[in-house]
């Protein structure tokens, strides 16, 4: 029963924090972020967030987790009001690499395919 219990809460985070970044969120920064996968513990009070950005720079991608880690307090607090918990979980924000890693994998394959 737990594991359903955090398995929506999961769901939920991860849909309202898509539209607090979207709607609440003012921070230029933060801008073009998808929100991936949202990991939490058993007792919901830690919410480790993956996100996604369209850029690969390296400089945008600092600039856009300094963005995110600025906005955990609104995030957190929003988070609170829309989602009927005893007490509202801890954010971490971390960037998704698994987009990465499916370019890196579709340039190998595209090597591989020129060369024959």
């Amino acid at each position: 029963m737990v594991n359903y219990r955090v398995g929506r809460v999961r769901q939920e985070i991860l849909r309202e924090t898509n539209d607090i970044l979207l709607r609440v969120v003012k921070d230029p920064r933060v801008d073009g972020v998808t929100i991936t996968d949202v990991e939490l513990t058993g007792d919901l009070s830690e919410a480790t967030i993956y996100y996604s950005t369209l850029s690969d720079k390296a400089g945008e991608r600092q600039k856009t987790q300094a963005g995110l880690d600025k906005s955990v307090g609104i995030v957190r607090r929003e988070i609170s009001k829309r989602i009927k918990l005893y007490k509202a979980p801890e954010l971490k924000f971390v960037r998704d690499d698994s987009v990465d890693y499916g370019n890196r994998i579709d340039e190998l394959l595209r090597k591989l395919h020129q060369e024959d």
